[in-house]
């Protein structure tokens, strides 16, 4: 029987690089509140901006988007496509279900944006700009990360080669943000609130 040893490599790093919890090691550098205990208690780049301040929740934001931009970066260098779909949903994967925190990470939402911005440009900027637009206009940012989801997946189908794994990721960050769906139909979502941290 024939095994992919690439494949087990590939699946492994990739899971490992997306399970890195920044947000959490990040407050406790800084010395904040953890996260996983306060806010929204997710360890996403927009909790510590609630709890720690803009500059904490941009650094999340950086890292978290570096971890979804390199392995996907480094695959098409070395011109691997066939290792790319399992590359992606493995870094969404750790990110999500990171081992070191009992399977419970963050929502996904920079680490997908890493992942397009190596993946495909177009698409990393219809994604952003469309967040951005979307932010603006609601203050809400899981609302406009859902929209800006859609709208991205809805690209792909026209012209991304791997729909069925961007199919599953959006999918799987979707259901992470099941809590701010509901919070949103109740009326209790949380808006955006840049502010500076003393």
């Amino acid at each position: 029987m024939f095994i992919n040893f690439d494949l087990i490599y590939v699946s492994l790093i990739t899971y490992l690089v997306g399970s890195i919890p920044f947000g959490l090691l990040v407050s406790k550098l800084a010395k904040q509140d953890d996260p996983r205990l306060v806010g929204s208690k997710n360890i996403g780049a927009t909790n510590l901006l609630r709890i720690g301040g803009w500059k904490l929740g941009f650094l999340t934001l950086i890292l978290d988007v570096t971890k979804g931009f390199l392995p996907i970066y480094f695959i098409n260098i070395y011109n691997k496509e066939e290792l790319l779909g399992i590359a992606i949903l493995s870094t969404i994967l750790g990110h999500l279900y990171p081992i070191w925190l009992k399977l419970k990470g963050g929502k996904g939402i920079a680490t997908l944006i890493g992942i397009l911005m190596a993946y495909d440009l177009n698409l990393f900027f219809i994604f952003t700009l469309t967040w951005l637009f979307c932010s603006i206009i609601s203050k809400y940012s899981s609302l406009s990360a859902l929209i800006a989801i859609l709208v991205t997946y809805l690209t792909i189908l026209k012209i991304g080669q791997i729909k069925l794994i961007f199919f599953i990721v959006c999918c799987l960050i979707v259901l992470k943000h099941r809590p701010n769906i509901e919070r949103l139909i109740k009326g209790k979502e949380s808006k955006i609130k840049l502010k500076k941290k003393n």
